[in-house]
């Protein structure tokens, strides 16, 4: 076996121990969707104050990417690391046993790593590919037309989202994806309101 398929198979089994997968699954979800919304807010708050230069938009909506992303990275980290240790504490006051050095130890800490990466990059790249249309706003010609594509991006990226719940849980994909959508649809909505209201 070689050295990539024995890290595999390893990854699999500290994944089965620690139910990896599952929290995994879990985090990227909830993490991808609030990495879409809060970039419809940063780009309808830029839309609806005028801002018509691309670099602006680029500018603020990164800043806001890599905040969430780091945000993701050391709060899953700090917070998975305390509950994992916790539970390895339990288990090991029960056992009167040093699990530190044992599968069970070691799957603990690949699942603060793995859920922590995940929980920093689901927001990151999720913002990051709705904010994309603005990096080839010269090439679409209008920078209003940048903002309906990267809105209409942020609906596809929910939709998926959804979809992929759906497909967790076994329901309707069409269903589950467009209630994603209309948390989108309602974002832009208020974002569109608070114009109108201070207008």
């Amino acid at each position: 076996m070689g050295f990539l398929a024995r890290k595999l198979h390893e990854l699999r089994e500290y994944s089965d121990i620690a139910r990896i997968g599952e929290i995994a699954r879990r985090y990227f979800a909830m993490n991808a969707f609030d990495g879409v919304l809060t970039i419809i807010g940063v780009l309808m708050g830029n839309y609806t104050a005028r801002v018509r230069d691309a670099r602006i938009v680029i500018v603020t909506g990164f800043s806001t990417c890599m905040a969430m992303g780091i945000s993701g990275l050391w709060g899953a980290y700090l917070t998975e690391s305390a509950e994992r240790k916790r539970d390895l504490d339990d288990l090991e006051s029960h056992t009167l046993t040093d699990l530190s050095g044992t599968k069970i130890g070691r799957a603990s800490r690949v699942a603060v790593v793995v859920v922590a990466l995940i929980d920093g990059l689901a927001p990151f790249l999720s913002a990051l590919v709705v904010l994309l249309p603005f990096f080839f706003s010269a090439l679409l010609g209008d920078i209003v037309l940048s903002y309906y594509v990267s809105l209409g991006m942020a609906l596809v990226v929910l939709f998926a989202l959804g979809a992929f719940l759906g497909k967790v849980s076994k329901e309707s994909l069409v269903i589950s994806g467009l209630k994603m959508i209309v948390a989108g649809l309602v974002c832009i909505l208020l974002s569109y309101l608070l114009k109108v209201g201070g207008s």
